[in-house]
């Protein structure tokens, strides 16, 4: 039995194209969203991305971050493919520490720490998000196996330790800025993150 329960739809009309908008609400009570496009039914794996809440990536266009290039790219790639999923995870800003730590650990970057030592510094985990409540909505929704858009392979293996297959994995390639090119550096040499095939070309 789903520990998530469904609390609301309706059509959502985006600049990318239309989009059935779900809200479940999760474990902790964070309200999540699922944006769906075409049929989910049947044997074919589904395009999805687990997209991690980002308020300033995602809403103020922050060059710190890819995540709003992220977000930006994966709905228009679920749109052309006419069939996919993407869920927004609340909760997971920062990786999971929540904004106010988030932008202490901004502060601490600025001093010259990566990410990953700016979270440390301040007692806490490289990455504390937990992806249960997405392999739940895509069970709820009928979704088994997925083609998963990701650079990141713990959400591989945690989807996958969920009951979702995950049959292959489709690459997020967005461009570096010289804001952000350390940042994700980092999260590629430190958390085992895959190379961007741009990142990759431009870096060797």
């Amino acid at each position: 039995m789903s520990a998530i329960d469904c609390v609301a739809m309706a059509t959502l009309p985006t600049r990318y194209g239309e989009f059935t908008m779900y809200v479940y609400e999760g474990r902790d009570g964070s309200e999540h969203v699922a944006l769906t496009v075409g049929d989910l039914g049947g044997l074919a794996p589904v395009l999805v991305r687990l997209h991690s809440e980002c308020l300033t990536g995602d809403i103020f266009g922050s060059a710190r971050c890819d995540c709003g290039e992220q977000l930006d790219a994966s709905l228009k790639l679920i749109q052309q493919a006419g069939r996919g999923v993407l869920i927004y995870l609340r909760g997971h800003e920062g990786r999971g520490i929540g904004l106010v730590n988030k932008l202490r650990a901004y502060g601490l970057q600025d001093q010259g720490l990566d990410t990953v030592e700016a979270n440390r510094a301040l007692g806490l985990p490289d990455d504390a998000r937990d992806y249960a409540d997405a392999a739940d909505i895509l069970g709820e929704l009928g979704v088994r196996q997925v083609l998963l858009l990701t650079n990141n392979p713990t959400k591989i293996t945690d989807l996958e330790a969920h009951g979702i297959a995950v049959v292959d994995r489709v690459p997020l390639n967005i461009t570096p800025n010289p804001r952000n090119a350390h940042y994700i550096r980092t999260k590629q040499e430190r958390m085992g993150h895959f190379r961007p095939i741009e990142y990759a070309v431009a870096q060797d």
